[in-house]
């Protein structure tokens, strides 16, 4: 097989949702994101084989979104382009299946990340008004319409509230992420102390300049003020501050708050991976190589959230490898709960024997490889999109901190996980 290369990465300002972005389309801020790669890197675009695009808020109109952001990107027509969804990990599955393609021998260069735009959801009228609209679509005489018109009711002109609910369960993933903060006693202050320190971090490291490398600035129209910053992170955040929050999901016995959970945002990301040969015949130097990755399935009820765990086991266990042989640590940070109810889960011995067929705990993490440039609950997390950010990072962290291997891994809806394991690239 041909082995994997990531020559760079690439993402749009992560913003709030609601705020700047509000009058754009999903494909539009794709096409930010791969044009702002193929800026970086210099490629040509017509050498790309393929363009892969993951995506969980699919706008009706642009359901290929991968298509439409490559083809406003400057991307010929010629180079095919898909899109996947699988739900906070798509853009890791783009990624991976354009692994796959250039293992296999069927691409050499791949385009492959995601995006999201919660600020243009799709809002739908109720069941029985859909019904009545289609069925609208066969009126032809005059009497047709006016009957029409007739069994029109207030009620049908109220629309569904979106909200991020597990189908199977009905739960918010707040109200799973409560319950498993309790299962795992982690505390309110644990949470809060987590989600200061990742907004702390964001801070510092958008000061370094170790962010703004890897986000290219949008101009928007009509007046072109130019967004190069994440606009949700919060360096002056502080404990006493996010303690005086209220509980967000369960109001009486819930320790999720605003504060210690990621927030609605839009964005896109890209990354640009090519055979290690191709790399080396076109001169591109790559900043790591994809040794291994695993996506994993967990039950509904009780494990939603818990993926990194059984992810991180799994691929460990496959590269016969410990954790501490791990330089660089990246987690998505959907709650501070989320992640240390993760964390608490991997040191644990009864867990390990319960849980992932392991006699002992895969073990504890050190915090001082651990999402250093803050996570999502600071930068934000628009779904789609954070899996190829969280793999940029980590290739820029293995660089800068010349480390040997790094591991990101990443919980999901549908109660999956996803962990990869990079290896920097030495020339």
């Amino acid at each position: 097989m041909q082995k994997v290369v990531i020559i760079d990465g690439c993402r749009t300002p992560f913003l709030r949702s609601g705020t700047d972005y509000m009058d754009l389309l999903s494909y539009q801020l794709g096409g930010y994101a791969i044009k702002g790669l193929l800026t970086k890197t210099g490629l040509d675009p017509e050498l790309v084989d393929k363009v892969i695009m993951g995506n969980v808020i699919s706008n009706i109109k642009t359901p290929n979104v991968a298509r439409e952001a490559a083809l406003l990107a400057g991307i010929p027509s010629t180079t095919p382009c898909h899109t996947v969804s699988q739900a906070c990990i798509s853009a890791n599955r783009a990624i991976a299946d354009g692994c796959f393609e250039i293992m296999a021998g069927h691409a050499d260069i791949i385009i492959a990340g995601g995006v999201d735009h919660t600020s243009d959801t799709p809002i739908q009228f109720p069941r029985k008004m859909r019904k009545k609209l289609f069925n609208a679509q066969r009126l032809k005489t005059l009497g047709d319409n006016l009957k029409f018109l007739t069994s029109l009711r207030f009620s049908d002109f109220v629309p569904e509230r979106p909200q991020v609910a597990e189908f199977t369960t009905n739960r918010v993933m707040g109200q799973d992420c409560d319950i498993m903060a309790a299962r795992f006693q982690v505390s309110r202050e644990e949470q809060d102390e987590f989600a200061v320190r990742s907004h702390q971090l964001a801070a510092k490291a958008h000061e370094a300049g170790y962010l703004p490398k890897e986000i290219v600035e949008v101009s928007l129209p009509p007046k072109f003020k130019p967004i190069s910053r994440d606009n949700g992170i919060r360096g002056d955040s502080t404990l006493e501050s996010v303690s005086k929050l209220r509980p967000a999901f369960d109001k009486k016995f819930g320790t999720l708050t605003a504060a210690n959970s990621s927030f609605l945002t839009d964005g896109a990301a890209a990354t640009l991976i090519m055979s290690e040969a191709k790399a080396k015949e076109l001169g591109f130097m790559p900043k790591a190589e994809v040794v291994d990755f695993v996506f994993t399935g967990q039950s509904l009820e009780d494990e939603l959230l818990l993926g990194p765990t059984y992810a991180v086991s799994k691929l460990l266990l496959r590269q016969n490898m410990e954790l501490s042989d791990i330089d660089v640590i990246e987690f998505h940070e959907a709650f501070a709960g989320q992640v240390l109810s993760n964390l608490k889960a991997l040191a644990s011995d009864e867990f390990a024997r319960q849980n992932l067929g392991r006699e002992k705990a895969v073990g504890v993490i050190d915090q001082s490889k651990f999402n250093l440039w803050g996570g999502s609950l600071s930068i934000g997390h628009p779904f789609g999109a954070t899996g190829a950010r969280i793999v940029t990072t980590t290739a820029n962290r293995l660089q800068k901190e010349n480390g040997t291997y790094g591991i990101l891994a990443a919980c999901a809806a549908g109660a999956h996980g996803h962990a990869m394991l990079l290896k920097r690239w030495i020339n």
